[in-house]
């Protein structure tokens, strides 16, 4: 079983079976991905752009319109800083700290 987690509530799992199980917030289930695909966005600065229909409602004038829309998938530091090997994998992360004065501090550099 191999597990890998790119960012809050966008995951992969490979199953022994070699079943590939996966969740992506935003993204129809019906948009495919491959596990090579989730292993690409491990490397600094790749991302995925995948193309899905949304609808878009126009509640003043009645609408709501089908229409393609571009996903992009990529691993974010909003939440956690991202800690990379010397080829520029993603390796780890760690938290970060906000203080009274606002300042953001990564915990192991205080």
């Amino acid at each position: 079983m191999v597990l890998s987690i790119i960012s809050p509530k966008v995951y992969c799992l490979l199953t022994k079976e070699n079943q590939l199980i996966y969740k992506v917030k935003g993204l129809k289930h019906e948009i495919e991905l491959t596990f090579k695909e989730f292993e690409k966005l491990l490397t600094k600065d790749v991302f995925i752009e995948k193309t899905q229909e949304k609808w878009f409602k126009n509640l003043s004038e009645g609408q709501i319109k089908l229409m393609e829309s571009i996903y992009t998938l990529q691993v974010t530091d909003n939440k956690r800083k991202l800690v990379y090997n010397a080829n520029n994998k993603l390796i780890s992360t760690k938290p970060y700290r906000i203080y009274e004065s606002k300042n953001i501090v990564n915990k192991r550099n205080k």
